[in-house]
């Protein structure tokens, strides 16, 4: 009897431990399977560190074939080119295809910097959304370092991602002082948050105070509600938006370096289909993580829809951060242990947030539960312990990649010791 297959779409920090944490969670009674775009896995919460060097890529990378190997998940690194959820199977970029009986999407995103004319690495600016793409801005920074000038950093409008832009402006400061040159670069923080530490969440605890006295400590000067209409070679030009939509000031900022996150949208693979995506290609999901109109599909992560929290005059995304993507994934797990079964998914994620911002230095550390408001839980500080921590929880999850695991059992404990889970009761 052939077994029912399962496809993860996708492997980076969801698609990866979904992939393992549903084999885990199946067993023999299914085929699980990973697709992606390459062969292996790259810890991107590192990338700032890697702009900086202080991470070598090779040191937050995974070579993925061995691991899914010895777990007995099928992988191929061909990519694919279509998702087709109304024949239940997705295209690949060699031209061939594979069906599938339940279908997971990690996709992660497409960066959208061919939004703002000028944005991006293939242009005037840097970028740590990638591994690869860290490297390069490691390589841009050995440059101005040897001629500084003002730095720009921050997050464009439409950018669901805060936590890493105020980590690199931080981070950068820090090094910029081990360099002994920081007294030569002025720096700006530039974000469409309405506010310095709303992080698309309409901040966490006392995230504004900590982050505004972080910056103020730094001399990093600040535009919030910040709508950037292009680059130019050393040049920004920014918007600042009042309340009602107007133009309140405009700023043109020179620049040695700079890094802003883009928006993102939705991978080629899926966008444009209709009942499976929004308008921005992100993924519709209801509160089993799964798709309303092809029930047989999953999502999580990133590439998920989530709407805004609150109108803003400059638009602000949502972040889908780590543990609020391990929660969608060990609902996804547990939900098709159910389906393989003959049963229908019952489980749903907390989107519960742990996050660590490193600033080389310190750092913020917040836990909201959810991760969207009204919370139960709302608690923010800071201090030396986070850039340790940051550290310690780096090596721990390169290793659980490394090793195959998604959740070890000493990791569950401690969680629920704490009193942050992943599934609701």
């Amino acid at each position: 009897m052939t077994k029912p297959k399962i496809i993860v779409l996708g492997a980076g920090l969801g698609g990866t431990i979904a992939a393992y944490e549903i084999r885990d969670a199946v067993k023999d009674r299914a085929e699980v399977m990973v697709v992606c775009d390459q062969e292996d896995y790259w810890f991107v919460p590192s990338n700032p560190w890697v702009a900086v060097r202080w991470r070598e890529p090779d040191a937050i990378r995974v070579h993925l074939p061995p691991v899914m190997k010895k777990k007995g998940i099928g992988f191929t690194a061909v990519g694919a080119k279509r998702v087709h959820p109304a024949d239940n199977r997705i295209e690949l970029n060699d031209g061939t295809s594979i069906a599938y009986d339940w279908l997971v999407i990690a996709t992660g995103p497409h960066l959208a910097f061919d939004e703002i004319p000028g944005f991006g690495p293939e242009a005037n600016t840097v970028s740590v959304c990638s591994t690869h793409h860290a490297a390069q801005a490691a390589e841009a920074f050995d440059r101005f370092c040897q001629n500084p000038g003002p730095i720009v950093v921050g997050a464009a409008q439409g950018a669901s991602c805060y936590g890493p832009a105020y980590e690199f402006a931080l981070i950068l400061d820090t090094e910029l002082k081990r360099r002994k040159i920081r007294d030569r670069v002025p720096m700006t923080f530039v974000t469409a948050e309405p506010y310095i530490g709303h992080l698309g969440l309409d901040g966490v605890g006392d995230t504004k105070t900590l982050l505004e006295s972080e910056l103020r400590n730094r001399h990093i000067k600040w535009i919030t509600n910040a709508r950037v209409s292009s680059f130019e070679p050393g040049l920004a030009h920014v918007e600042e938006i009042a309340d009602d939509g107007s133009v309140k000031a405009r700023h043109d900022l020179p620049f040695g370096y700079s890094m802003l996150l883009p928006a993102f949208r939705g991978v080629d693979a899926v966008a444009g289909i209709d009942g499976l995506t929004n308008p921005r290609g992100f993924i519709l999901a209801d509160k089993h993580q799964r798709n309303p109109t092809f029930t047989n599909v999953y999502s999580l992560g990133v590439c998920v829809a989530i709407p805004p929290v609150g109108p803003t005059p400059v638009p602000v995304g949502v972040p889908k951060t780590g543990f609020m993507i391990e929660s969608m994934v060990t609902a996804i797990a547990h939900n098709l242990a159910l389906e393989v079964a003959g049963q229908p998914p019952v489980h749903e994620a907390t989107w519960n947030a742990v996050c660590l911002a490193d600033f080389g230095d310190g750092g913020v550390a917040f836990v909201a539960q959810p991760q969207i408001p009204p919370r139960n839980v709302n608690w923010s500080s800071s201090g030396k312990w986070v850039h340790l921590a940051k550290i310690g929880f780096e090596k721990y999850f390169l290793r659980k990649v490394r090793k195959g695991e998604s959740e070890p059992f000493y990791e569950k404990l401690a969680m629920h010791a704490l009193g942050i889970r992943k599934l609701r009761f």
